[in-house]
Order: structure tokens, then sequence, then C-alpha cells
């Protein structure tokens, strides 16, 4: 008699802790996309191909290829006419997908050299 006294004790508490997880917890946060927020935005310079190439060869080569046609990574020779440019920093900067973040890696003026320079690709 005493076994089924528990049960129902344990079975009363595990339904009232569901109920509580369900109705107490507070909003899930979207979680952070490839999508940047509407405030960001990259500043528009104007391209030095140059300085970009060093920055591509130090830091994306390995993965992305030399003619950025992809290796591990995916290929990046249209890149800019499937993503904006939030979106090509943002991945750089925070990484994601198997990609490694660059941010702290790569100066702010190092990630905006990259993301204008990739943002032609089309």
């Amino acid at each position: 008699m005493y076994k089924w006294i528990m049960s129902g004790i344990v079975a009363v508490a595990c339904l009232f802790a569901a109920g509580l997880l369900i109705y107490a917890l507070p909003e899930k946060e979207p979680s952070e996309s490839a999508e940047p927020s509407s405030s960001f935005v990259v500043p528009d310079a104007p391209v030095q191909a140059e300085a970009a190439e060093r920055i591509y060869k130090s830091s994306c080569l390995s993965c992305h290829g030399d003619q950025l046609e992809g290796r591990l990574g995916p290929k990046l020779s249209q890149v800019g006419a499937t993503l904006t440019k939030e979106q090509i920093y943002k991945q750089i900067a925070k990484g994601g997908g198997g990609m490694p973040k660059f941010e702290g890696k790569l100066s702010e003026e190092e990630l905006v050299t990259i993301t204008n320079w990739l943002a032609e690709k089309k």
C-alpha cells in the first residue's frame, strides 16, 4: 500500500514540475542566425583588393581555395550574389556552420575590408 501512495505522490510531483516548466519559463529569445539586426550596417568603403587578398590568403584560403572555389568551406566566387554584406560580415565575424569565428582574430577594419571585397563577388 505504501508503494502506491509514494508512486502517486511522485506522479503528482512530476506533473506539477512539467506544468511549471511549460507555463512559468520565460519566452525563448530568438537565436542568432545569418540575418543581421536591422540596425547593423557594414560601412561602405572603397574595396582595397590588395589588402583583401592578403587577408584572404592568410585566413581563408585553406578552406575556401585559392580561386574561391571552395574546399572544406563553400565556394565564394559568387557569394555577393546570394548574401548581403551584413550577412557576409556576420558569418565571418561570428562563424557558424563549421566556420570558425574571426572576431578577435581580425581587426574591425580587416573584417570590413574582406566583407566589402567578397560582397563584390557576383
